[in-house]
C-alpha cells in the first residue's frame, strides 16, 4: 500500500508541477469561451447581405416585403424589368431580381406558380428559403383578408401559449423553458467533458506504460515494487491530476455564476425606471442574471458529487483497460486493434446520452446510466434533470464492482505483459494471462 501511495504521489507531482498544466488549468475555461466566440464569429462573418430588386406586377408586395440585415428588397418599376435582367450579369452591386407576376382576379395561385428569381451570383440556401418565406407570408396575409378575418383577430389566433410546469418531486418548483435549456446545456457539457477526459487521460496512462516498457525502465522499477502496485499508482496519480483540474474549473464556474447573479441584480436595481434606452442595453445582462439564477437553483452539491464519483470510477475502469493494453503491446501501432474495446462503449454512451436529454427518465436513459460501460457518461448527462437516489446508488454500486473487477483482470495482464518484449500478444495469450 505504501508503494502505491509513493507512485501515486510521484505521478501526481510530476504532472501538476508542469507549467503547461498550470496554464491549461487556469486558461482552459477562457479558451473554451473564446473558442465558442470564434465559432459564432465565423458563422456571423459567413453571413451574406443580398440586394434583391423586386418587380411587383401584382401590386401586392410593395410595403409588405420588409428588408432586414440579410436581404435588402428594392422595388423597381415593371417597365425596367427587361433592361435590368439583360444587364444583370456582371453587375457587382446587385445580386438578383425577383419577378412577381400580375394577379388574375383574386387567384393567388398564379403568384405561387409564376414567381421567378433571376440571380447574378450563387446565393445561399438560407437566403433563398427566406425569400420564399417572405413571399409566402404576404400571400398568407392576403388569403386571410379574402376570408374576412381582421388583423386583430389574426394576431389573437397567433398568440403564443405558455404552459407553467410544476414539478412536485422538486418541492413544487416551476420548470421554465430557460431552466430546461440550461439543464440541457449542462448535461451536454458534463457528458462531453467526462467522455473527453476519460479518453485523453486513459490514453496517457497507456502511453506511459508503453514508454516505460520500451525503455526497459520497468525492469528496474519492479525490482522494488509489484507490477500491480505500479499500475495502480499510475492510474491513481493521473486520476488526481484530472480531479484537480475539475475542482479548479468547478470553483471558477460557481464563482462566475455568483458574480453574475449579484452583479447584474444590484446594477439593475440602481437604474431609474424611466430610462428605457439604458434598460434595453441591459438585455444581455438580464439574460445573464436569469441564467445565473437558474444555475444556482440546481442541486449543485449532488451534481458535483455524482460527477466526481462517476468520473473517478469511470476513469479508473477505462484506465485499467488502457494500462492492460499498454502492457500487452510493444508499440502504439499495435494499440489500435485493442483500443477499440475501450472507445466503442464510451462513444455509445456519449451519443446515446443525446437522446437522454429529451427523455431523462426513459428506458434508454435508465439502462445506459445503470450499465457500467456507459454509466460514467450517461448518468452525468441525466443528473441535471434529477435522478432518484436509488438509481444513483445502484449505478454507483455496479460501476464500483465492475471497476474493481476490471482492475483485478488488468493487474493479471499487466503482471505478465509488462515484461514481454518482441512478442505480439494475441487474444488467446491474453486469456491465458488472465487465467494464470
Amino acid at each position: 500500500m505504501n508503494n502505491i501511495f509513493l507512485i501515486t504521489k510521484r505521478e501526481f507531482l510530476t504532472q501538476v508541477k508542469k507549467k503547461s498544466f498550470i496554464i491549461l488549468t487556469l486558461l482552459a475555461p477562457l479558451m473554451i469561451i473564446a473558442f465558442g466566440a470564434v465559432i459564432g464569429f465565423m458563422f456571423k462573418a459567413n453571413e451574406s447581405h443580398n440586394i434583391i430588386e423586386v418587380v411587383d406586377n401584382s401590386g401586392l408586395f410593395r410595403g409588405q416585403l420588409k428588408s432586414d440585415e440579410k436581404i435588402n428588397y428594392v422595388f423597381i418599376p415593371a417597365v425596367e424589368e427587361l433592361s435590368k435582367v439583360k444587364n444583370l450579369k456582371g453587375n457587382e452591386n446587385l445580386d438578383g431580381i425577383l419577378i412577381l407576376p400580375a394577379l388574375s382576379g383574386n387567384d393567388l395561385d398564379n403568384i405561387e406558380k409564376g414567381s421567378r428569381l433571376v440571380v447574378n451570383t450563387k446565393i445561399g440556401f438560407d437566403t433563398k428559403q427566406q425569400i420564399i418565406s417572405d413571399i409566402t407570408n404576404v400571400i398568407k396575409k392576403e388569403k386571410i383578408k379574402q376570408l374576412g378575418i381582421q388583423q386583430a383577430q389574426l394576431e389573437n389566433l397567433d398568440k403564443s401559449f405558455t404552459l407553467k410546469t410544476i414539478n412536485v418531486s422538486e418541492d413544487n418548483k416551476e420548470d421554465s423553458d430557460l431552466a430546461f435549456g440550461i439543464k440541457s446545456a449542462m448535461s451536454m457539457i458534463l457528458m462531453y467533458v467526462t467522455f473527453m477526459f476519460i479518453l485523453i487521460y486513459g490514453v496517457r496512462v497507456m502511453r506511459s506504460v508503453l514508454e516505460e516498457k520500451n525503455n526497459r525502465v520497468v525492469e528496474i522499477i519492479i525490482s522494488s515494487v509489484k507490477p500491480f502496485e505500479l499500475m495502480m499508482g499510475k492510474i491513481l496519480g493521473v486520476t488526481l491530476v484530472a480531479l484537480t483540474q475539475f475542482i479548479v474549473w468547478i470553483t471558477m464556474s460557481v464563482a462566475g455564476a455568483l458574480i453574475l447573479n449579484t452583479g447584474f441584480s444590484s446594477l439593475q436595481k440602481n437604474i431609474p425606471g424611466g430610462n428605457e434606452e439604458l434598460m434595453s442595453k441591459l438585455d444581455i445582462g438580464q439574460m445573464a442574471t436569469q441564467i445565473s439564477h437558474s444555475l444556482l437553483e440546481m442541486n449543485f452539491p449532488l451534481i458535483i458529487f455524482v460527477f466526481i464519483i462517476f468520473f473517478l470510477l469511470g476513469y479508473m475502469f477505462y484506465s485499467s483497460v488502457y494500462a492492460a493494453i499498454g502492457s500487452a503491446v510493444d508499440n502504439e501501432t499495435e494499440t489500435q486493434q485493442f483500443t477499440l474495446f475501450a472507445i466503442l462503449p464510451l462513444t455509445l454512451g456519449m451519443y446515446g446520452s443525446i437522446s437522454v436529454i429529451n427523455n431523462p427518465d426513459g428506458p434508454v436513459g435508465f439502462w445506459m446510466s445503470i450499465i457500467p460501460f456507459t454509466s460514467p457518461v450517461a448518468m452525468v448527462a441525466r443528473i441535471p434533470f434529477g435522478v432518484p437516489a436509488w438509481q444513483i446508488a445502484l449505478s454507483i454500486a455496479l460501476l464500483a464492482g465492475t471497476t474493481f473487477f476490471m482492475i483485478f483482470l488488468a493487474g493479471k495482464i499487466y503482471r505478465v505483459g509488462i515484461l514481454m518484449y518482441g512478442n505480439k500478444a494475441t487474444m488467446k495469450e491474453i486469456w491465458k494471462w488472465i487465467r494464470s
